[in-house]
């Protein structure tokens, strides 16, 4: 599995993150989940991370995750402890960090790391959406939950990092199975005609418009998005 991306790449990283929002800048990351693929098998790692002082977990975000203000003030790790562990797991490796909808968990992590001191960890790593793959193999919807349905993925996608990292590689997989191309989505993100980019464009990723067009995968494009 991912012969071809491990042919370029010692780990694989695929994460996902929980927050109480979605500004990076205003919000706060609750847990994060990773798993790190290398052909010689998996290490996984996940981390509930205890809010600021000061900061609420909103209801809506417990509603959907499960997750409980008792539960990130009993089980939160200090932010020091959560990214110096993510730090450590990228090391000395050539790493590709995947996830889905990686626009978002991305300029999570940035600020994340920025804040404690760690953002060089993210120096010369490449990335790659999934979202945007699966955006050019299937028609809306778009979200995680769709993936796996459309794949008939054992993988429930529930708002937890580490079950929604499984889910992100179980999709990963099926679509590498349905057509093996996924090394030219390499730091090539699509992003949605109607809505634009979210958040802060990722200086080494080239960002494309992106329609449906199976016949036309976006490494084919040539229409750049601006990423203002």
């Amino acid at each position: 599995m991912f012969d071809r991306l491990f042919r370029e790449f010692d780990q694989i990283l695929v994460l996902d993150t929980e927050t109480t929002g979605i500004s990076p800048v205003r919000d706060e990351i609750i847990e994060l989940g990773m798993a790190s693929l290398s052909p010689r098998g998996e290490v996984e790692a996940d981390f509930l991370i205890a809010l600021s002082e000061g900061k609420l977990l909103p209801p809506e975000i417990t509603r959907l995750t499960g997750i409980t203000p008792a539960r990130l003030a009993s089980e939160g790790v200090p932010k020091a402890e959560a990214a110096e562990a993510f730090a450590a797991m990228i090391g000395e490796k050539k790493t590709l960090i995947a996830a889905y909808n990686a626009q978002f968990d991305l300029n999570f992590l940035f600020y994340f790391l920025k804040r404690e001191g760690k953002a060089d960890s993210l120096r010369g790593v490449r990335f790659l959406d999934i979202l945007t793959v699966y955006r050019d193999r299937m028609p809306y919807p778009h979200r995680l939950g769709d993936a796996v349905n459309a794949y008939r993925l054992a993988t429930p996608n529930t708002h937890r990092a580490l079950d929604d990292v499984h889910a992100a590689v179980a999709v990963m997989a099926a679509m590498e199975a349905e057509k093996d191309d996924l090394a030219r989505y390499v730091n090539l993100f699509g992003v949605h005609p109607k809505y634009g980019l979210s958040g802060r464009p990722i200086g080494s990723v080239t960002y494309r418009k992106q329609e449906f067009d199976p016949a036309a995968p976006l490494y084919e494009t040539e229409a750049p998005a601006d990423p203002s």
